[in-house]
């Protein structure tokens, strides 16, 4: 007799996290173990360069949970694995975590509990604290602060980086398809129910975080141009201090030309013609131009990412 699939689904990015594969199958093993009726765990290597997929697809199939390994082609990122993952995993609810194992396991069957409970639709792992490096902690605050000053002022201070769902809302949120966008973004934009659930992130025991500050600058970005107005509203205050700061140098530029202080010909109108387009091509050049390549990535309907293996694990019953 065939088993019953789980209803609770557990994702997880991959990407250099080798040192971790042992303890996050582990925590997977334990998870089961503490959720009703087990789990299903979908690890989406997200084109990672070390042995990580080497390790998971040797560990999973000796597993007594169901598993599935996804391999992208490359690296797409981990927003992009999440969504691979939430669209091939089965089951009710679902919730996301994450492969360097800073999320305790108490943080993953609380998002259970309270799906189970039909509580919320989609529940957010709230960060109250963390125990990383002053260094990654002001970096962290940082981002997560001006996140949500500039793009969405409902998003918990202490920022995102695991959440659960429902099959409504993950049917929902995997529709998105647009490129260089936000994930997290997409969650808030969705709406529905939501609860957060807050947790103190632990420090990182292996392996160093890919999450460096360029990336953290190019998300930023890609979250601004996707839920934002600000870059236009910016520019349009930048060409409107332009415009009048050229009317103020233009009444300086005619005072001199009047008393005498300007004697080379055409200079007063030179000066005033070169001030004044500068200030509008300011206004607006650079932003239609982002907006622009960023409307035309999206025309070309590109896959987020692009799956090279997908293996499937039933696990082996428990004697």
């Amino acid at each position: 007799m065939a088993e019953a699939i789980a209803e609770c689904a557990v994702i997880v990015p991959v990407y250099r996290n080798e040192s971790n594969i042992a303890e996050l199958v582990q925590r997977l093993q334990d998870l089961n173990a503490s959720v009703p009726g087990g789990i299903e765990a979908v690890c989406v290597v997200d084109g990672s360069p070390d042995g990580s997929y080497a390790l998971l697809a040797k560990m999973l199939p000796s597993m007594p949970f169901a598993s599935r390994i996804l391999l992208l082609s490359r690296n797409f990122g981990s927003f992009a694995a999440i969504r691979e993952g939430l669209r091939v995993a089965t089951g009710r609810w679902f919730a996301v975590m994450s492969a360097d194992l800073q999320e305790d396991a108490s943080v993953v069957i609380a998002f259970f509990s309270a799906l189970r409970a039909d509580e919320c639709d989609v529940v957010l792992g709230a960060r109250a604290g963390r125990a990383d490096r002053w260094l990654d902690r002001i970096a962290s605050g940082l981002f997560w602060g001006l996140y949500r000053r500039l793009i969405r002022r409902d998003l918990p201070p202490g920022g995102v980086d695991v959440f659960g769902c429902n099959v409504a809302f993950r049917d929902q949120l995997v529709r998105f398809s647009e490129s260089y966008s936000s994930l997290v973004g997409q969650i808030l934009w969705l709406g529905f129910r939501r609860k957060l659930v807050s947790y103190t992130r632990v420090a990182r025991r292996h392996g160093k975080s890919a999450w460096n500050f360029r990336r953290r600058l190019a998300y930023l970005f890609d979250s601004i141009y996707s839920f934002s107005d600000l870059p236009i509203r910016l520019f349009v205050a930048l060409g409107s201090i332009g415009i009048l700061t050229s009317v103020c140098w233009a009444a300086l530029i005619l005072y001199a030309k009047l008393s005498g202080h300007v004697a080379v010909p055409g200079y007063a109108a030179t000066t005033l013609t070169i001030i004044f387009f500068a200030s509008l091509n300011l206004f607006g050049l650079g932003i239609v131009g982002a907006y622009v390549w960023r409307g035309y990535e999206n025309t070309k309907h590109r896959p987020l990412a692009v799956v090279m293996r997908d293996e499937s694990h039933e696990g082996k019953r428990q004697r």
